[in-house]
């Protein structure tokens, strides 16, 4: 049997709402079982992640993160991933990695504004001009149709050349001003030092934090995790290993018992905006039992093309 190639061809086809119901029935079975490496090479990573849950199978997912990449007019990140039966083991699929991606951390950003952001939120900031923060502007409009976008980056160039491209995207040069004037902000950077500091932030913003995946990132300062009511999409995936989390709690600036929820928390109710004028934060691992659930949607779209 033909093991299923599923590409970039499908995109047409697949919905955010359909993949955000599939990552809430995703998070109601059992808990995976995880397993991540690291391995560097100066600035270079190979980050492999593995994932397996009773009842949705197994997947392997490694990437190359080449920093050095752009300079070269290529893609920064790099990969391929590999979905396995969970009745046998066997191949069941090989998924596009770049799709894969892009709608897994997207629709992991998407699921967490969804149960955190307040419902009127219409002026959404993003920090980073790269294909993530693209790809969270279709995301974001269908849960909050009205959304007016921002877009900052450390360049200009490249705020303003993302924004020339995107209808509805507007640019900002003063990113204390943007922050403060945004409902929702989305960070997708590749950051070293916190971008966004605590002091200016105002009552009712939600944060999404997508860039930070490794242990000597950041992205926001201690005092924006001091302010906010703290949810991650995996405790397993984040308190340990990247270091928006990992730092700080080491410093004692945040304990674990800070964390209020994560995904699997969202069937109980937990995992939710305290109140209207609450700040939210919800730190995006990104973790491969994402990337599982993900694929699984994706592969039910692609046997439905089929039929």
């Amino acid at each position: 049997m033909t093991v299923p190639i599923i590409t970039a061809e499908i995109a047409p086809c697949l919905d955010w709402q359909a993949l955000l119901d599939a990552l809430r029935d995703g998070h109601r079975a059992p808990p995976a079982t995880l397993d991540d490496t690291f391995l560097y090479r100066g600035e270079d990573t190979l980050l492999s992640r593995a994932a397996w849950i009773d009842g949705l199978g197994a997947l392997v997912k490694t990437a190359t993160i080449f920093p050095g990449n752009a300079a070269r007019g290529q893609a920064t990140v790099n990969g391929g991933a590999a979905l396995y039966s969970d009745s046998d083991g066997c191949l069941e699929a090989l998924v596009d990695f770049h799709l894969l991606t892009e709608w897994k951390t997207a629709g992991d950003s998407l699921l967490a504004a969804s149960h955190l952001a307040r419902p009127d939120s219409r002026r959404i900031l993003l920090v980073g001009a790269g294909a993530v923060a693209r790809s969270m502007v279709a995301a974001y409009r269908a849960v909050f149709p009205e959304a007016r976008f921002t877009v900052w980056a450390r360049r200009a160039e490249s705020a303003r050349a993302f924004a020339a491209d995107l209808e509805g995207v507007g640019v900002a040069d003063d990113l204390e001003q943007a922050v403060q004037e945004a409902e929702i902000i989305c960070t997708a950077t590749m950051s070293r030092a916190p971008l966004i500091r605590g002091s200016w932030l105002r009552a009712g913003q939600h944060l999404d934090l997508i860039g930070a995946y490794r242990a000597d990132m950041r992205e926001v300062d201690d005092a924006a995790l001091c302010r906010a009511a703290l949810f991650v999409d995996s405790r397993a995936t984040v308190l340990d290993h990247i270091g928006e989390m990992k730092d700080p709690l080491a410093r004692g600036v945040i304990s674990r018992d800070d964390i209020r929820a994560e995904f699997r928390d969202i069937a109980s109710g937990r995992f939710a905006r305290p109140d209207p004028e609450a700040i939210t934060l919800c730190k995006n691992g990104g973790g491969a039992h994402l990337d599982l659930m993900v694929a699984r949607y994706m592969l039910r779209v692609w046997r439905a093309r089929q039929v």
